[in-house]
């Protein structure tokens, strides 16, 4: 039998990297901190960590109980929540969200949702998804509205993802720009052109496609907000890459045009824990967002 108490301790061993340190954070001893990662080796029949010159490390075996042990500690939390719940006359649900599907998708879904059950205390957290999927696992939000881009989405052990919406990269130039009334660009067409970044993701995406059509960007503003991006854009500070969602509602002193491959393009799901499936408010609001990205307006710049 795996004892909880010494998969703590070797979950702060895998956090700090050291028994040292470990010890200091569990108020314990170092050779207490040692001892119980001997028991639980012997328990489990094979080294759990490995030490060298850089600290102490995870075996494939020590990787596997850490993931047990924020399995068993999500689990735990959940349950405390759920006691709550049961116990309290106030019903709550906490949704985390990254910033402009906060503001296009999340709130459509919220009023259909609060209309229906105005009883629910809502909580919204504002965070990226690297931040927000670690709080679904852990049961700190009951659901995540996070993207990814091309490619598999990284989601955590315990957390699964439901698509919700292809979010196509658009090209936002100033209105007297000499590509303004295209459709459609190629990243090829826009070398030479000063650009305004409003994610550092996409920065990093427009650098990597604009190598592989032979020039080098020039950057004007390295932001992390599309709407202050957008804002530059209409100054004529330089042009910006930006997701459909993300577009602003104002057209006035811009216009867009869809980028065609080869380039990025955005995806964007709900992640909710495994455990929380057949939860009622869980699963309605996840419904209510796919039918609210499926009756999504398109806004002005996407239109032009």
């Amino acid at each position: 039998m795996i004892d909880a108490r010494r998969l703590q301790v070797l979950t702060e061993v895998a956090r700090q990297g050291s028994f040292n340190r470990a010890a200091a954070e569990l108020r314990l001893t170092p050779s207490a901190v040692s001892q119980q990662i001997s028991a639980l080796e012997r328990a489990v029949g094979t080294p759990v960590v490995r030490r060298s010159t850089r600290g102490v490390e995870l075996t494939e075996a020590g990787r596997v109980l850490t993931e047990a042990a924020d399995a068993i500690a999500a689990e735990l939390l959940s349950a405390e929540q759920e006691i709550a719940r049961l116990s309290a006359r106030t019903e709550r649900l906490t949704v985390a969200t990254f910033t402009s599907g906060g503001q296009r998708i999340l709130p459509h879904a919220l009023t259909r949702f609060t209309a229906q059950r105005p009883d629910v205390e809502l909580t919204v957290i504002e965070s990226e998804p690297e931040a927000s999927l670690p709080l679904v696992r852990s049961g700190a939000a009951d659901l995540a509205l996070v993207y990814h881009y091309d490619g598999v989405p990284a989601i955590p052990p315990g957390v699964e993802w439901t698509p919700l919406l292809d979010d196509p990269m658009w090209i936002v130039l100033p209105a007297g720009h000499r590509h303004a009334g295209r459709t459609a660009l190629a990243l090829a067409e826009l070398a030479g052109e000063r650009w305004v970044q409003g994610c550092l993701s996409v920065a990093e995406m427009v650098e990597h496609y604009a190598a592989l059509a032979g020039f080098e960007v020039n950057t004007a503003c390295r932001g992390t907000d599309y709407q202050f991006a957008q804002s530059l854009v209409r100054a004529g500070v330089g042009i910006s890459m930006i997701p459909e969602v993300a577009l602003t509602a104002d057209a006035s002193g811009l216009t867009a045009a869809r980028l065609v491959p080869p380039g990025p393009c955005r995806y964007v799901g709900a992640a909710i824990a495994r455990r929380r499936r057949t939860d009622p408010l869980v699963a309605g609001l996840l419904a209510m967002l796919r039918e609210t990205v499926q009756a999504l307006p398109a806004t002005p710049l996407a239109t032009t």
